[in-house]
């Protein structure tokens, strides 16, 4: 049994990619059932492609869509407004996608396909230090 953090530094919205950091760490360990959970209300984890970045861009760009900014016209029944446009939205997204990821480890690898990789979702638009807690039982 093992556990660990990955510190993800945001830029904004958008999907970042940490499959590399927790591969190795993998590798360190051994096999069993990889957890991963982020400890914040205003992002997800996801298991997306990895080989074509529009495919990001399309997810963000449809999430956006979904549930727009705060302020848009759409958003008036929002009360949670304090902590700007953006925040309300990051939770409601959040509270739709995953915030955890159960991964199988075979023999020291992440038993993921070929285009597949791991990636925080931000979903505030300004920087963030996310938390991702990691065990490996």
């Amino acid at each position: 049994m093992a556990n660990t953090t990955f510190i993800i530094e945001t830029r904004g919205q958008g999907l970042y990619e940490f499959t590399s950091p927790v591969v190795e760490w993998v590798r360190a360990n051994a096999g069993g059932l990889l957890t991963l959970f982020v400890r914040h209300t205003s992002a997800s984890l996801f298991i997306q492609e990895n080989a074509d970045p529009d495919v990001q861009t399309d997810l963000n760009a449809f999430f956006d869509r979904l549930v727009p900014p705060g302020n848009d016209p759409a958003m008036s029944y929002l009360t949670h407004i304090y902590e700007g446009p953006d925040d309300m939205p990051a939770h409601i997204k959040a509270a739709m996608m995953p915030v955890s990821l159960s991964i199988p480890v075979v023999e020291g690898r992440l038993a993921l396909g070929t285009w597949q990789g791991i990636y925080l979702f931000e979903h505030r638009t300004a920087p963030h230090r996310r938390s991702v807690a990691a065990h490996l039982g």
